[in-house]
């Protein structure tokens, strides 16, 4: 490990050198990338520094120890238990830091929400969720976009899609796709009586141009008028878009802007997103048969995730969370959960599990 960590403080003294050179700094995609690969340098050169710094007060204390007496030898003793433990401390988070990296961790994300399973209450619920996420972005400080939407008739989402980009944005967003189960009275309900429900989350990672490769001649675009809930047109002009990908059949609608140029450019996005996804889920397969697809097929039967409103709870099936905190949860404090999952996912990798 320590191999390791002399190699990767040697690139960081590079890298550093690399941000004050001219070329580099006139080179836009250079000098972006010199940038994110010295913050992910940072981390992990900071902590080996200051582990040796740890290391090196450990092996003064202990040189002065064997000459020390009373009160100076117990002094020492304390400096010695405290720069150890600090070493321990340290080692640890340095080999969550040599951990494989995700080649998602840079990027933004594209994040598409449907109701699945329960009617127009899972619609309303695909609608709640998307304002969880809406709030726990703003508290995160990412920047939200939405991309496009399809309203239901009574004020919920048959599907919305939205971007989001900031620090941390996949690493903390990546576990949310799944099929999410719901247990509450539906206000379609006259009886009171409680019912299951589920919409679906997708999370993507959001594809530059150079990480998926689209040939033109492989695109059949449709051009239309907007329509709203109950097939209403809301446009006089064919502005709303669609774009078919003929060699794997995905499909990308767009129609919230008034221009077509623009739900093009955002439909492209969202079919760049999903190809990417798709390549790397196929990557993943060939080397682990276990993987499954994020969305499963949306029953009430499979979850990752449960919001019980009557309890007030909320459990994640994954790790063997419950917490039963849903209406703080649903204005988007999800930190509990997330961190969670993050660990958890972490200490799975430190055991070398897939």
């Amino acid at each position: 490990m320590f191999d390791r960590l002399d190699d990767l403080e040697q690139e960081y003294e590079d890298v550093l050198g690399q941000l004050s050179d001219s070329e580099v700094i006139a080179d836009q995609h250079r000098r972006t990338a010199v940038s994110r690969r010295y913050k992910q340098l940072d981390a992990v050169v900071s902590r080996y520094r200051a582990y040796r710094r740890a290391a090196a007060d450990v092996e003064a204390a202990r040189e002065l120890y064997g000459e020390a007496t009373g009160e100076e030898r117990e002094m020492l003793r304390d400096e010695i238990e405290t720069a150890e433990a600090r070493m321990a401390v340290l080692e640890e988070e340095l080999k969550v830091e040599l951990l494989p990296k995700d080649p998602n961790d840079d990027k933004g994300v594209i994040v598409e929400i449907r109701g699945a399973e329960g009617g127009e209450e899972a619609n309303l619920f695909a609608k709640d969720l998307f304002d969880m996420y809406s709030h726990y972005a703003e508290h995160m400080g990412w920047k939200m976009e939405v991309l496009g939407t399809d309203p239901s008739d009574m004020g919920g989402f048959n599907e919305v899609t939205f971007s989001l980009h900031g620090d941390g944005v996949w690493s903390r967003m990546k576990h949310e796709g799944g099929p999410h189960r719901v247990q509450r009275v539906p206000v379609t309900e006259s009886q009171g009586r409680i019912h299951t429900s589920s919409a679906t989350v997708t999370v993507l990672p959001e594809a530059e141009e150079v990480d998926v490769e689209i040939d033109p001649n492989d695109l059949k675009v449709d051009v239309y008028r907007s329509t709203g809930p109950g097939g209403q047109s809301v446009n006089t002009t064919d502005s709303a878009v669609r774009i078919t990908h003929l060699p794997t059949g995905t499909v990308v609608a767009m129609q919230d802007e008034k221009s077509q140029i623009q739900n093009r450019a955002k439909a492209m996005l969202v079919l760049r997103a999903r190809l990417l996804k798709a390549e790397q889920d196929k990557q993943a397969a060939e080397a682990s048969q276990q993987r499954r697809s994020q969305v499963g097929g949306g029953g009430r039967s499979e979850k990752i995730r449960t919001y019980n409103y009557k309890e007030n709870r909320v459990t994640d099936h994954r790790i063997g969370l419950t917490i039963h905190r849903l209406d703080r949860i649903l204005l988007g404090e999800l930190d509990d959960v997330v961190d969670a999952l993050v660990t958890d996912e972490r200490t799975r990798q430190l055991r070398g599990e897939d």
